[in-house]
């Protein structure tokens, strides 16, 4: 009887080895979720890259690395910026929202760039490639000319251009963005045309302007805020004066009803499940608020205004149908 027992207990011996390896391997493995891929309740994978679309010195690349500046405060993962620059932000963008949507690819994304490019003829993507995490920036846009050019004041920007007969050049960043229809619609509130000149980013096209191979640009206003000293700004689309540059009137003041902003924000690609966007909504959100955050935000002039992803989405949304209208109006439905 007891050497029954013995044999039986012998053979049932590797059964328990084998359990308990199991275990043992299932231990290991939640412990390296916990401690690798999903530390502090990331929920990324890792490591995580920021596409930004834009070249290096554009307010898109300054924000983005102050963002990561205070990345690994809230979230404990790598981050690595990563440019993908061409076509007015297209390529990047086309990098988003072709991403892999595990957490692992987040991006830069401009408003209305990302909404007037998926209406292109040739749009790469789509509105809906894209979840929103949140807004930081809502920088307005100005009619900027070169310290050194005799035109003083947006009338004799107007009576230039009415001399020149559609001469006037004015530099855009890239087609179907935001600067690309800002002018167009300041073109139908003055009843003249412009000759629009693409630029890469905010960086080729401040410098073009400064050495004079432009008129005048379109511009944002951290953008020409780093290079003050060799700008004349005739006129900012805002609402109001803005607090940075109380001396510069607004288009309203000046009689013409035009307003017209960039909006910045990160998004990740569609697909992204609903753990991890929530965890990066969060995370984002604590970014902004954070003292030092906004504190190195107001230093470089950044505009910042935060909005949830749901609150950025909506506004994209209700941003999208008038977009399209504007594309249909001014022909650009065909526009590569």
């Amino acid at each position: 009887m007891g050497k029954r027992m013995q044999w039986s207990a012998l053979r049932l011996l590797p059964i328990a080895l084998l359990s308990l390896t199991l275990l043992l391997a299932s231990f290991i493995v939640g412990c390296a979720q916990i401690g690798g891929k999903n530390t502090s309740g990331s929920g990324l994978a890792e490591p995580v890259t920021l596409i930004i679309a834009f070249p290096a010195g554009g307010s898109s690349d300054i924000q983005a690395k102050i963002v990561e500046k205070y990345w690994s405060k809230y979230f404990n993962r790598p981050m690595a910026i990563e440019y993908k620059t061409g076509a007015g932000g297209q390529v990047g963008f086309t990098a988003i929202a072709q991403g892999r949507p595990d957490g692992s690819v987040i991006g830069g994304v401009n408003v209305p760039h990302i909404l007037l490019q998926s209406l292109g003829a040739k749009a790469t993507f789509k509105k809906d490639d894209f979840i929103h995490i949140a807004q930081v920036v809502n920088d307005p846009q100005l009619l900027i000319v070169s310290k050194t050019s005799p035109i003083r004041s947006l009338n004799e920007l107007i009576d230039e251009a009415k001399r020149k007969k559609g001469q006037m050049t004015v530099g855009v960043v890239g087609f179907l963005s935001g600067h690309h229809l800002a002018l167009l619609k300041m073109q139908d509130l003055v009843g003249l045309s412009f000759t629009a000149v693409p630029f890469e980013g905010a960086a080729d096209q401040t410098k073009a302007l400064a050495e004079g191979k432009v008129d005048a640009i379109i511009g944002n206003l951290n953008d020409v805020m780093r290079g003050m000293e060799k700008f004349r700004m005739l006129a900012i689309a805002s609402e109001k004066r803005h607090s940075v540059i109380r001396n510069v009137p607004t288009f309203k003041e000046l009689g013409y009803d035009f307003t017209s902003d960039i909006r910045r924000g990160f998004s990740v690609p569609a697909g992204t499940d609903p753990e991890t966007v929530a965890r990066l909504r969060e995370g984002f959100r604590k970014i902004c608020q954070d003292a030092g955050y906004q504190e190195d935000m107001e230093k470089i002039g950044q505009p910042a205004e935060y909005l949830s992803g749901e609150d950025f989405t909506a506004y994209c949304d209700r941003y999208f149908v008038e977009a399209k209208g504007l594309i249909e109006k001014y022909g650009l439905n065909n526009t590569p």
